[in-house]
């Protein structure tokens, strides 16, 4: 993966870091909802944790785990917003604001992920 799109990837996911933040905020004092709030908080935050790890990686099978392990939190924080907003926690445009968000990430990370691998087999059969 190039260094521009380590950034770029890097910086959305801290941005998207950010909203699940102030998300987890507005539901705990606003809607007095702790329970799936914080759950969404857990991974929402944790992929940028995990792509900053990636960048960090051993190897290249390391960075594909580590970035795999964001895969999952990115898909995961899907689950929690789908479920906040179906249980109407969320605001129909809050909600497709952040979803639109996750899934861009998530996308993002995906594609990280068979570039590197293509690359990777490509180097070692």
């Amino acid at each position: 993966m190039n260094e521009v799109a380590k950034v770029s990837l890097k910086d959305k996911s801290f941005l998207f870091a950010i909203k699940v933040v102030k998300t987890y905020k507005f539901l705990a004092e606003t809607k007095k909802e702790f329970v799936l709030s914080k759950q969404l908080l857990r991974s929402g935050t944790a992929v940028g944790a995990l792509i900053r790890e990636a960048q960090n990686a051993e190897s290249k099978a390391d960075f594909i785990h580590k970035l795999g392990i964001a895969q999952k939190e990115c898909d995961e924080t899907i689950y929690w917003l789908d479920l906040l907003y179906h249980s109407e926690f969320l605001e129909e445009s809050h909600y497709y604001e952040i979803n639109n968000d996750a899934n861009i990430l998530l996308k993002m990370i995906r594609s990280a992920i068979l570039t590197t691998k293509a690359k990777y087999i490509t180097h070692n059969p």
